[in-house]
C-alpha cells in the first residue's frame, strides 16, 4: 500500500467538535449516570423513530435480551431466528434457557422472508414458539406487515433486530411510509449504536416499543430487576412508615434483572447524534447509489445486493455479491488483495446454524438460502466520512484486484 493512500476500513463512525463538547458538558455536571441525559436522548430516539417508548441499554446484545426477557421467553419455549445475522440474535434468546429454531432467508438479500417463516413454522409445527425474531440486514427490511400477519395469527410476538436499521423507512399496504421502530408491526425493535452503525454512542443500545407494559418491564430488567414504584411493593411492612407513605430509601427486586444501563456519556454522544441523523442517512444512501452506478460494469460477476422493493434503507452496510468460482479467485485471496491497496473488507455473516455451538444443538438443519448469501457476499467500506471519490478508488480497486488475467 503506497504511503499517500488513507486506510478505508468497512465502517467507522463520525464525531465531531459539537458531539466532544457535548460529551465534556456531561463529565463536567454532577451525573455521569442514571442522569437526565439518559432521559433526554431516549425521548429523542422515540421521537425519531415515531414510537410511544424507547428504553436505553449497553449495547445491541443487551437489547435483544432485554426483548427476549420482557416476553418471558424461558425453559421450554422456542423463537424463531433468521440463519443469516451476527451470533447476538440467537444468542439473546439462548440466554433466557429458551430454544432457537433458524429459520432460511432470501439468497439474493439474506433476509428473512414471510414465506421462509411460514415454512419454519411449518416445519416445526409451531407447537412450542412463542417469538419470532427478524432481521433488517444491512439496513433493509422486507415483508414487515407480512411478518406481523403471521406471527399475530399464530401468538407470536414479533421482535425486530433493526441493529443495522436506524434511519429505515419502508411502504406501507396503503401507500404510506413507516418506519422501522415505531411498532406498528412488532412488539419490540432493538437498535445498536456501536461505533459502525448509523449513529454511534462508543457501546450503546435501545428498545422500543409501543406496548406499555413491556416497555415498564425493561426498565426494571435492565436495573437489576428493581423497582422503587410504590404502587408495585409486594412487601407492605417493609415499603412503608405508620402514615402509608413509602419510605425514600427503599426499593424491592420482584425479579432478577441485569446491569445493562446506559450512562449519561454515552447518551451525550447520542443525543448529539441524533442531530445529524437525517445527514448521516442521506450521505450513505449517496454513497450507496454511487456504488451501484460504478459496479454497474462489472454485473452479473459482482452485483450490489439487490434493494427490496418498498424499503428505502439506511444502509448500515454496503454488500455486494461476488461469483467467485466464475471469477476464480477466493475470497479470502480478494480481502487480501484488497488490504494491500488500503481498502478494508469483511463478511456479514457466517450463517449462525454454522457455528459449532449451534451445529451440535441442530445438526441437521439445513440453509441453502443462507448458505447461496454467505457463499458470495462481501461488505466494501461505506461511512459518512467517505467522500464519492473513495467510492470511486473502491471500485476501481476491486475491479483491479479481480483481474486475473496473466
Amino acid at each position: 500500500m503506497s504511503s499517500e493512500k488513507k486506510f478505508l476500513p468497512y465502517g467507522r463512525q463520525q464525531v465531531d467538535e459539537e458531539d466532544i463538547a457535548a460529551v465534556a458538558e456531561v463529565l463536567r455536571g454532577d451525573r455521569l449516570t442514571t442522569g437526565p441525559t439518559v432521559e433526554a436522548f431516549e425521548q429523542r430516539l422515540a421521537e425519531t423513530v415515531g414510537a410511544p417508548f424507547a428504553a436505553s441499554c449497553a449495547n445491541g446484545t443487551a437489547a435483544l435480551h432485554l426483548a427476549a426477557l420482557a416476553l418471558g421467553l424461558g425453559e421450554g419455549d422456542c423463537a424463531v431466528v433468521p440463519a443469516m445475522t451476527f451470533l447476538a440474535t440467537a444468542n439473546a434468546v439462548r440466554f433466557t434457557g429458551a430454544e432457537v429454531i433458524f429459520a432460511d432467508v432470501d439468497p439474493e438479500t439474506g433476509l428473512m422472508r414471510p414465506d421462509d417463516l411460514m415454512q419454519t413454522l411449518k416445519r416445526t409445527g409451531g407447537t412450542s414458539a412463542k417469538a419470532v425474531f427478524s432481521v433488517c440486514l444491512n439496513g433493509q427490511c422486507a415483508g414487515m406487515k407480512e411478518l406481523h400477519d403471521i406471527a399475530h395469527e399464530r401468538g407470536l410476538a414479533l421482535v425486530h433486530d433493526a441493529c443495522h436499521a436506524l434511519g429505515t423507512t419502508y411502504q406501507t399496504k396503503d401507500g404510506g411510509d413507516a418506519s422501522v421502530g415505531d411498532g406498528r408491526h412488532g412488539r419490540l425493535n432493538c437498535f445498536s449504536f456501536h461505533p459502525v452503525k448509523t449513529i454511534a454512542t462508543g457501546e450503546g443500545g435501545a428498545v422500543t416499543t409501543s406496548d406499555e407494559a413491556l416497555y415498564r418491564k425493561i426498565l426494571r430488567l435492565r436495573s437489576h430487576g428493581m423497582t422503587r414504584d410504590p404502587a408495585q411493593f409486594e412487601q407492605p411492612d417493609l415499603a412503608f412508615d405508620a402514615e402509608r407513605t413509602a419510605n425514600p430509601w427503599y426499593y424491592e427486586m420482584p425479579e432478577v434483572g441485569f446491569n445493562y444501563r446506559l450512562s449519561d456519556i454515552h447518551c451525550a454522544l447520542g443525543l448529539s447524534q441524533l442531530k445529524k441523523l437525517g445527514g448521516f442517512v442521506a450521505k450513505r444512501r449517496e454513497l450507496a447509489r454511487r456504488y451501484e452506478t460504478l459496479l454497474a460494469p462489472l454485473a452479473p460477476l459482482v452485483r450490489p445486493v439487490p434493494r427490496v422493493p418498498g424499503c428505502d434503507a439506511a444502509w448500515h452496510l454496503f454488500a455486494v455479491l461476488i461469483d467467485f468460482a466464475a471469477l476464480g479467485i477466493p475470497r479470502a485471496e480478494l480481502v487480501r488483495r484488497l488490504r494491500a491497496e488500503g481498502i478494508g473488507t469483511q463478511v456479514h455473516y457466517i450463517p449462525v446454524p454454522w457455528q459449532p455451538y449451534y451445529r451440535k444443538r441442530d445438526p441437521d438443519g439445513d440453509y441453502p438460502g443462507a448458505a447461496a448469501y454467505y457463499g458470495k457476499v462481501l461488505s466494501l467500506p461505506l461511512y459518512t466520512a467517505m467522500s464519492l471519490d473513495d467510492v470511486e478508488r473502491v471500485t476501481a480497486t476491486l475491479s483491479a484486484a479481480l483481474d486475473t488475467s496473466p
